[in-house]
């Protein structure tokens, strides 16, 4: 008792002690942004003046820090990135957010991220910072900065770095390469001109800066911009003494931008709420904020479908490909897996460009993208962070130098919260889209007439455009923005399969295929025939799918490759296609499909109907492969491994006290009896008792139903047989041996309880190789041959379990508990999710366990199904036995005179006092 007194004051001393340093350690102080406007002057003559609306975050624990300039995506404002920016200045950056010209309360027109206007006022912004108390600068005028952002942001980051010296490192996410090849994609390499339009994506891109309805005094009219809630109100700097040098933004007047950008009277969009609404053009309508030259090269080429010289030229001048050579700071590109508008190709594009100039340069693909996808927020926060701190704090070692490459690849769930895990393969080479190495898989399949309808309708479906960023649906294996589910309209497709794999093949990369395509027999030329006329354009879609039996195909993030090709007169036209980047492991046992479609949902098809043949003209597809992609182990936290050796240690104490197993630990004369509980006592603290004072036997070849209501404490009793907890009185033996916690006859039991726990991504045998290593048996006693023949699992053990069924992950349970054969076989709730076919199989599995001579326990609450599998009951009720016996003997003896059979519901009942 004293010993136990002796606990508790050190526990309380420890949890004192503990909440004292909780509320007294110092905490970082509050991070506070200043909102304010910034007036930069930028256009081709650099004669427009643009009020900037920003926000500023000092950095935590004052003092000057290097400085990091946050980009919004497109349609978005500083609004959408002040999260990430309070952080970065909790982690001690200062940060300046802005909402881009043309967005939120900003003013100006949409240039798409040109030199002439976005890039012009971010290095005003620069400017601004290196006038700032809290900003470290590297010489005058030269502030330590660093830019990341998203998307449309992405780009004015890569964009920036080209055109201003000042910027020492940046952070580019989803974000492009060419534009113009974004939204003109050819996979055969012909490049935007021959591209193929990404209509849905375009048009969502153009009519996000739309006019916004807005009533007001004045009745209906619009907004330039979704307004921000969180914009300044304060006019100018005016209440900024941190801003003294900026003297330019004192002096702007109201209403300089005109209505696409215009300022109430104080500074703000509209102060008092009451500002007549602006009524809205035919311009305003057709335009939105974006310039009209844009507007008007936009209307062109969704009118036409192709892209034209003067379209390719305006979207390139706000790309990287236009400034080759130029962008030579420390880059980390972050590209997510799941983006139809920006793919990883373009992510591999920036990198080779910026490599070739000697500058650092770090790729990572992650679960995310404009498709949807996890995000993994907290993930690519700490990777920025962690770039930053290396290139602009210089903190030695950090952000991962060693990683030049890492992709995240699917780690199944957490088996506590049932979330996705993801895991971080990483390289020390990032080796592009064609890999470290190859390989040909051969391909099947005949020459395929496919279909062009008229109008391009019904069309083939890989990915619905913005669909699962705009519902935030997880993307992943298939499309739909992560629904899994790509659709290819009959007849508008042809498909080429491989043999079944015979091992799991990862494929990291674009692989690639050769297709041959020429116009169907006996068709005539003309555009309403069955085939395109002499030097037509054929548009395909390529597709790369994971085919398994009895499964709907999988396409890899929803994505496809448009490809046009030329069909010369009287013979075929031939490409080399590049197949989408993914990063994508195939199952053994399954199939790649190479799949080509004239039709698909996001791009702008031929409306005039043909028929073309579609063939290999390589019968294979090439598949890259990164074999130095390593995933890190991944396992418990330090402290679970600690509590192994803190068991040790106690249980050397335990040996040192002079604890021993008595004589008494083996009775001989009970050898041969599987279980006998004596007296088997259990009571929780409180003192009520979950077993009380309970006695049964089990034979050998019973199967035996452990019944009772919820309580009545089955639970408890299996994990005391277990050897999981203790008893407080009386004893279990098995086979005559003492039951306590690391008893050797423990081996010679099977157990099942409380659920099976398996790693998703692993195959079910691994699953099984790897429970049974870690029981430090050998091999040969695993009897897996036997154990699985009596699950009955066949092909599936070599599937991941993540595909199983849930009757199939209780069937592997059960081969689990049976390998090594166990004589005693114990299991909680087997049939538990099961459908009454995979009932039946379960019930059949057990029997024929039993009748080779070995015993079963089985507790359920399935009365019918005890009823038909178990030779023997034992009902508990408050931890006490009720009775116990063979099932006929107890159904015959309550069974009515005269009447029918008794059923074992209405017996339990009866016996529980539960009857009606």
């Amino acid at each position: 008792m004293q010993r136990r007194t002796v606990t508790w004051i050190a526990a309380a001393v420890v949890l004192v002690i503990g909440a004292a340093a909780w509320l007294l350690w110092p905490s970082a102080p509050p991070v506070r942004a200043q909102d304010r406007w910034i007036t930069v002057t930028d256009g081709p003559r650099d004669d427009q003046r643009v009020r900037l609306d920003t926000s500023f975050f000092p950095p935590a624990g004052g003092g000057r820090a290097p400085a990091v300039l946050l980009a919004h995506g497109f349609g978005g404002s500083k609004q959408s990135v002040r999260e990430e920016a309070a952080r970065l200045a909790g982690e001690g950056y200062a940060v300046l957010t802005w909402s881009a010209r043309g967005f939120g309360r900003s003013g100006g027109q949409i240039a798409l991220n040109s030199p002439d206007y976005e890039v012009k006022d971010v290095r005003q912004l620069v400017d601004w910072l290196a006038r700032q108390p809290q900003v470290l600068l590297d010489a005058a005028g030269d502030p330590r900065v660093g830019v990341a952002g998203g998307s449309y942001g992405g780009a004015i980051a890569l964009m920036s770095a080209a055109h201003d010296p000042r910027i020492d490192a940046i952070v580019p996410q989803i974000t492009w390469y060419d534009l113009a090849d974004a939204l003109f994609p050819d996979a055969g390499g012909g490049g935007p001109e021959n591209g193929v339009f990404k209509r849905m994506w375009a048009g969502l891109f153009f009519s996000r800066s739309g006019p916004e309805p807005r009533s007001g005094p004045g009745g209906p009219g619009f907004t330039g911009g979704a307004d921000d809630p969180g914009a300044p109100a304060a006019s100018g700097d005016s209440g900024d003494s941190g801003d003294s040098g900026d003297s330019g933004d004192s002096g702007d007047t109201a209403g300089s931008d005109g209505p696409a950008g215009s300022d109430g009277p104080n500074g703000s969009g509209d102060p008092a709420g009451t500002a007549p609404a602006v009524p809205a053009t035919a311009q305003d309508v057709r335009c939105g904020r974006f310039l009209p030259e844009i507007c008007d090269m936009y209307q062109r080429v969704a009118e036409s479908g192709r892209a034209t010289p003067e379209a390719v030229g305006i979207l390139r001048r706000s790309s990287p490909v236009s400034v080759p050579g130029r962008i030579k700071v420390p880059t980390l590109l972050l590209q997510g897996l799941s983006d139809s508008l920006f793919p990883l190709d373009h992510a591999d594009a920036n990198a080779r460009a910026i490599a070739a100039t000697g500058a650092p340069v770090g790729v990572a693909w992650f679960d995310g993208g404009h498709d949807g996808g996890d995000g993994e927020a907290d993930w690519l926060h700490e990777r920025t962070l962690g770039w930053f701190d290396r290139h602009l704090k210089r903190t030695p070692g950090a952000g991962d130098p060693g990683a030049a490459f890492t992709v995240t690849r699917d780690g199944g769930r957490d088996p506590g919260t049932r979330r996705p895990v993801q895991l971080h393969a990483t390289a020390a080479r990032y080796p592009g889209l064609s890999g470290s190495g190859s390989a040909a898989v051969p391909l099947r399949g005949a020459e395929q007439p496919v279909a062009n309808p008229p109008g391009g309708s019904p069309a083939s479906i890989s990915t619905i455009p913005g669909f699962g960023g705009l519902t935030g649906l997880a993307g992943g294996a298939g499309g739909l923005g992560g629904l899994g589910v790509s659709a290819d309209m009959p007849g508008q497709s042809a498909v080429f399969d491989s043999a079944p794999l015979t091992a799991p093949l990862q494929v990291t990369g674009s692989a690639t295929v050769k297709v041959r395509v020429r116009p169907a027999p006996g068709a005539e030329g003309g555009k309403t025939s069955s085939a395109p006329a002499a030097g037509d354009e054929v548009t395909l879609f390529a597709k790369l799918y994971d085919v398994a039996d009895g499964q709907a195909p999988v396409l890899p993030e929803g994505l496809a490759a448009p490809v046009r090709i030329t069909v010369p007169a009287g013979g075929a036209g031939e490409a080399t296609v590049r197949l989408p980047a993914v990063d994508h492991r195939f199952d053994a046992g399954h199939r790649l499909r190479v799949a080509f479609t004239t039709t698909d949902l996001g791009y702008s098809t031929p409306g005039a109907p043909a028929v073309h043949v579609v063939g290999l003209a390589s019968p294979s597809v090439t598949v890259p492969t990164v074999t130095a992609l390593r995933t890190p182990a991944t396992g418990p936290a330090w402290w679970t491994w600690a509590l192994p050796l803190a068991s040790l240690v106690v249980a050397a104490v335990l040996v040192l006290t002079g604890r021993r197993r008595g004589a008494a630990d083996h009775d001989p004369a009970l050898s041969d009896v599987p279980l006998r509980i004596s007296g088997l006592t259990k009571a929780y603290g409180n003192g009520e008792r979950a077993v009380d004072d309970l006695s049964f036997t089990v034979g050998q070849g019973q199967v035996l139903g452990l019944l009772g209501p919820n309580g009545a404490g089955k639970t408890t009793t299996l994990r005391m047989l277990m050897g999981l907890i203790r008893p407080d009185g009386g004893e279990i033996r098995i086979f005559g041996h003492r039951v306590t916690p690391g008893a050797p006859v423990l081996s010679r039991l099977g157990s099942f309880v409380e659920g099976p726990g398996f790693l998703p991504h692993l195959t079910g045998r691994a699953n099984l190789e790897l429970y049974w290593r870690a029981t430090g048996r050998p091999a040969e006693d695993a009897r897996f041959a036997e154990a699985l023949e009596i699950a009955g699992l066949g092909g599936a053990l070599d599937r991941a379990v993540r595909t199983y069924s849930q009757g199939m992950r209780q069937r592997l349970a059960i081969a689990q508990a049976m390998l090594g054969l166990p004589d005693l076989l114990v299991l909680d709730e087997p049939t538990n999710g099961l459908d009454p076919p995979q009932i039946r199989e379960m019930r059949e599995v057990l029997i024929a366990y039993a009748a080779r001579g070995r015993t079963v326990i089985v507790s359920s609450h399935l009365l019918a199904e005890v009823e038909q599998t178990c030779s023997h009951v034992v009902v508990m009720r408050r931890g006490r036995l009720v009775t116990a016996g063979t099932v006929g003997d107890l159904l015959a003896a309550r069974a009515p005179a005269g009447g029918a059979g008794a059923r074992l519901e209405d017996v339990f009942l009866d016996l529980i006092g539960e009857k009606a």
